[in-house]
Parts: C-alpha cells; sequence; structure tokens
C-alpha cells in the first residue's frame, strides 16, 4: 500500500467493514486468547489476556518462521468471525518470505480472515499500527519487524498499549532478529520449532513449538511448554508420543533469544 494519509483513512475503512461482520465491538473483563493447551492456559490464569500487547522473539535467527506461525496460529483461534490483521515490513517480507493463503487453510485457519498489509519502513509499520490498534473488531493484530525497532521506545509502546487497551485489541508484536529490549508488553516470549512428530506413513508432522515465558506483568516467568498444533481440533495440546520425532536440521549456533539486530 502507498505511504500516506489517505491510505491509512482507507486502512481504518476496510477494517471497520471487516469488523462489521461480527467482530465484538468491546471485551469482557478478564478475556482472554486461549491456546487450547490445559497446562500453558491454566499457568497464564486462563490464556493470553486481550486488550493487552504480548511479544514474541524467535530464539535464533533460524526460528523466525516457526515464531511468526505460532503467532498466526494463537491469533486466527480467537473470535471465528472476526478479521485477523496483519502489518509487516518489507524487509520482513523478503527475509521470511511471503504469506502463503493456502498454507493458512491447510493448517485450519480461514484465509479469508487474513488481512495482510506490507509497508516499507519501520516509520509507516508504527503508525499502521497505531491506527488498527484503535479500531475495534479485530480478532488480533499482528505487528512484524526485522531487527532493531528504535522508533518503538517506551512512549510508543505505551501509546500502543493504551490503544490497544480503550478499543479492546490484541496486539501481537513479532520481533525477528531482535533482542528482548524493557517495554510494556504484558508478557514476552521467545519461540522455537521443536521437533515434529511423524504422521502415518513417515508423512511430515504437525507443527511443534517450545516455548519460553520471559516476562510477565501479572506474574512469574520462567515457564516452559512445548505445544503441537492440532489441525482438527483448531488448537494447540500436548505432543503426540506414539510416532518417531523427525530430526531437525542441523542448526548453526546463535545468540540466545535472537541473533545480532541487523
Amino acid at each position: 500500500m502507498r505511504e500516506s494519509s489517505p491510505s491509512l483513512a482507507g486502512l481504518r475503512k476496510r477494517v471497520a467493514r471487516l469488523a462489521a461482520s461480527g467482530g465484538p465491538a468491546s471485551l469482557p473483563a478478564e478475556a482472554r486468547l486461549t491456546s487450547g493447551h490445559a497446562g500453558f492456559d491454566a499457568a497464564l490464569g486462563g490464556g493470553l489476556a486481550k486488550g493487552k500487547t504480548h511479544e514474541f522473539f524467535a530464539a535464533d535467527a533460524l526460528d523466525a518462521t516457526s515464531a511468526a506461525a505460532f503467532a498466526a496460529l494463537l491469533a486466527l483461534r480467537s473470535d471465528a468471525h472476526a478479521p485477523l490483521i496483519w502489518l509487516r515490513t518489507a524487509d520482513a517480507a523478503r527475509r521470511i518470505g511471503h504469506i502463503y493463503a493456502p498454507g493458512i487453510a491447510e493448517l485450519g485457519g480461514s484465509p479469508d480472515r487474513l488481512l495482510i498489509v506490507e509497508v516499507r519502513d519501520a516509520k509507516m509499520l508504527l503508525a499502521c499500527a497505531n491506527d488498527v490498534a484503535r479500531c475495534t473488531g479485530s480478532a488480533a493484530v499482528i505487528v512484524e519487524s526485522w531487527g532493531r525497532f528504535p522508533l518503538l521506545d517506551l512512549t510508543a509502546g505505551r501509546r500502543l498499549a493504551l490503544g490497544a487497551r480503550d478499543a479492546g485489541t490484541t496486539l501481537l508484536m513479532l520481533r525477528l532478529n531482535a533482542l528482548p529490549a524493557p517495554s510494556i508488553a504484558e508478557t514476552r516470549w521467545s519461540v522455537a520449532a521443536a521437533p515434529s512428530r511423524a504422521l502415518a506413513a513417515d508423512a511430515p508432522g504437525a507443527p511443534a513449538f517450545d516455548l519460553e515465558l520471559l516476562r510477565w506483568r501479572a506474574g512469574p516467568a520462567g515457564g516452559r511448554w512445548r505445544l503441537d498444533w492440532k489441525h482438527d481440533e483448531h488448537a494447540f495440546g500436548e505432543p503426540a508420543l506414539s510416532r518417531a520425532v523427525l530430526p531437525l536440521p542441523a542448526r548453526r549456533a546463535a545468540r540466545p533469544h535472537g541473533a545480532a539486530a541487523a
């Protein structure tokens, strides 16, 4: 999309039209975005708090696609008829690839709910995020960036959080190839790919993820979980232990919780 005020106004109108199809205008107290994994949700008091900001960091540069997939699958579990807005920079799209709608459908999500906005740089990304966070009715908003994001300081983060709180928007900040830094996020996560469990006839298994809770404003951090995606249930769950584990490709050494920022 072109980087101009009319384009931002057009984005607001499009989100409003999508939200009119059934998205909630406000959130009940203590609303939660659940994963479907009983232990994970219970540890967080029922799931991730809606109307808040949550950060997802790839454990290293090779886990960028897994972090993006986890955020998308989690977001697609909420509010079955509400739109999911995905904002990303062109740099992120070049580095981890474009979003493949049939792939979303194969995992049990609805591509029709997905509105993808790709912008040139971090400045425009932040401007769009501020606008979309204040639009009621979305299931969630994913804000994907690559490398350092100096514009997203504590002041900018607080502005985003206040807009999301007032509109009831759940903001999922996807921070790829970046190191965690102080922020106003409700939770902060490290996401890594986990070994996949082979299906019948050694077919590739469903996506699996290793998660570590790095920060939680409402409680203790440090928890770790293994979550497998269950296509038929459209939810995360415990690993299936009845079949062999598919080996992962050899991984090169990387710094914990993110590669050096670009």
